[in-house]
């Protein structure tokens, strides 16, 4: 299943995919917010490949690669996880090679992810946990339409210690921006 916006595809990724993964989340810029080291090998974006297909077999998530449309390379991911069927809601996540920053990439990727959530997966609610310090995506969040709800202290263990997270949300009742 992929999506598509004026300037996107979103689409499955495949493990011919994996140079293009390597080739971003080994920026230290990219990863930084997300409690991953910097990708070092073909092996480390080849187990991230095999997550998105772990999740999304599991039903537990699904994970659309970003693609310029008209083009192959994989640019960014979006997608969801952490599924709760019983209560309608996922939590969100993406990001976009550097190389593609300030372009609105990432924001026109969130708006058809979070589109294609309420209105074909049938969710209520949408989740986003983001690192204080990751601003970029905060402002992102809210100019789409997310409420921050505060602040989850030591929420995450990534890399030997523990992180606080801000919990934002959307609801399918409240307006996208």
């Amino acid at each position: 299943m992929s999506l598509s916006t004026n300037r996107l595809t979103l689409r499955r990724v495949i493990a011919d995919d994996a140079p293009h993964l390597l080739a971003y989340l080994s920026k230290p810029e990219v990863v930084r917010h997300m409690g991953l080291d910097p990708f070092t090998s073909l092996e480390d974006a080849l187990e991230e490949i095999a997550w998105y297909d772990s999740i999304l077999e599991g039903g537990t998530g699904v994970r659309w690669g970003i693609t310029l449309t008209g083009q192959d390379e994989v640019i960014g991911s979006c997608g969801f996880l952490n599924v709760s069927a019983k209560h309608r809601r996922a939590e969100i996540g993406f990001e976009l090679s550097s190389d593609h920053w300030g372009r609105g990439i990432a924001g026109e990727a969130l708006r058809a992810v979070v589109y294609h959530g309420f209105a074909k997966l049938g969710f209520h609610r949408i989740e986003a946990l983001v690192e204080p310090a990751n601003t970029a995506s905060q402002q992102l969040l809210e100019r789409v339409g997310f409420t921050r709800e505060g602040l989850l202290r030591g929420y995450e263990f990534t890399r030997g210690k523990y992180d606080d997270l801000y919990m934002y949300s959307l609801l399918e009742t409240d307006s996208m921006t």
